[in-house]
């Protein structure tokens, strides 16, 4: 029975004593009981002979010693924190401490039971377990589902910061989800679950230094169906971190010295032409013809011809084309998104301005329209950057929710 399963919540741990109160006050409040938290406490073991990390490492003492203080519901501990337990130089950080949380809950969990991947600064309101439950018990052959996720504003000049960041991200799931693309996700490792025999399935998680869950969610889509949607929203906070290569943390470090670069506001014109590429693999397992992403396709793959190679190894055209959608993967798709919106010779808030022209209508006039568009993003107040945020928000949560019950 779909009542007796157990959701079993992932927690990566690195200094984060003074946000671990409120994350387990959080979790009591849940109307959903049938749970247990999984928390990798984690370091490198070569810190306690640096100074710097001394803080860090007491830190996570402290966590260490709290967590085994819960008792208001089921706490499992992977220790990798106390003297001879850190990581070694190979192997460490945030993807290593969600992997070994999941690996833990795989070996002790049914297949039918759901991983949470959650983070220890994310606000997590009292329906987060039971909704993530509901829907998958709407669709249990579903592989996973990528939760909405809103970023709470803290009062501080980050808040300007992370609504840009945020803008970037819900214009391309926007984008994806217009087209209907197949790998039409958030990966957030604060906003995840999927069931246990998923993460099987696809051989677990793979402990990447950056981008574990991007990579993750990618694997489980090209094995079956991601849900998008459910009655909830994780409220992720905003915090400069150089923990991981990219992602929130990084983006705000490179935003506050007014880099973007690698936050783009991609053409609208590049997404379609992501989508007749997808369009055409059924004929192109009938013949060759030229598809918008040929140039790049070919010149990444280091082939003459993609296609013939495909058709020989998969002899249905069903096969073809999710051969096809494998190959050219969410990864594939960002760098060709990052690569063509290089050669256009046009600002993102240009791309913004001419996108969402009725949304600013409603909060500037035409020649503040104009200012944005020559002048960027610094131009908007913290409140019309958030105004923006909202619209494009529930545009997305809509698009999510549509293509979800379309998919039923």
């Amino acid at each position: 029975m779909m009542n007796d399963v157990k959701l079993y919540l992932a927690l990566p741990v690195l200094k984060e004593f003074a946000n671990l109160p409120a994350l387990v006050e959080l979790l009591n409040q849940q109307t959903e009981r049938n749970f247990r938290l999984v928390a990798c406490v984690n370091h490198y073991e070569h810190w306690r002979k640096q100074a710097e990390f001394e803080e860090t490492i007491s830190d996570n003492e402290k966590s260490l010693e709290y967590l085994l203080s819960v008792d208001a519901f089921p706490v499992t501990i992977i220790d990798h924190a106390l003297p001879g337990k850190g990581w070694s130089l190979k192997n460490g950080g945030v993807g290593w401490a969600r992997k070994m949380a999941m690996d833990a809950i795989a070996k002790i969990a049914r297949p039918e039971d759901i991983i949470v991947s959650i983070d220890a600064d994310t606000y997590y309101p009292p329906n987060y377990l039971s909704e993530i439950k509901k829907i998958f018990n709407q669709d249990t052959k579903a592989v996973g589902l990528s939760i909405p996720y809103y970023h709470e504003l803290v009062g501080n000049d980050t808040d300007k910061l992370i609504l840009r960041y945020e803008l970037y991200m819900r214009h391309y799931a926007l984008n994806m989800l217009l087209i209907k693309n197949p790998y039409a996700f958030t990966a957030m490792g604060s906003a995840m679950a999927f069931p246990v025999w998923a993460y099987q399935k696809v051989g677990g998680i793979t402990p990447v230094k950056s981008g574990e869950d991007f990579y993750f969610i990618q694997k489980l889509v090209k094995t079956g169906r991601l849900m998008n949607w459910c009655e909830t929203v994780a409220y992720p906070s905003p915090r400069f971190s150089n923990r991981v290569l990219f992602g929130t943390g990084p983006a705000l470090i490179k935003g506050n010295t007014g880099d973007w670069t690698s936050y783009p506001i991609y053409h609208p014109e590049l997404f379609i032409a992501v989508a007749t590429t997808f369009s055409n693999f059924g004929q192109l397992y009938i013949k060759d013809m030229e598809t918008p992403m040929d140039e790049f396709l070919f010149s990444c793959f280091k082939v003459n011809d993609l296609w013939q190679p495909l058709r020989k190894n998969y002899r249905s055209m069903e096969n073809f084309v999710r051969a096809c959608i494998n190959k050219v993967d969410g990864l594939r798709i960002l760098q060709f998104l990052r690569q063509q919106q290089q050669l256009l010779e046009v600002s993102d808030a240009q791309v913004f301005a001419q996108t969402y022209q009725h949304d600013l209508s409603l909060i500037l006039s035409e020649n503040q329209i104009q200012v944005l568009a020559k002048s960027g993003f610094n131009s908007l107040t913290t409140d019309q950057l958030d105004f923006l945020r909202n619209r494009l928000f529930q545009k997305e949560n809509s698009l999510r929710k549509e293509m979800q019950f379309n998919c039923l």
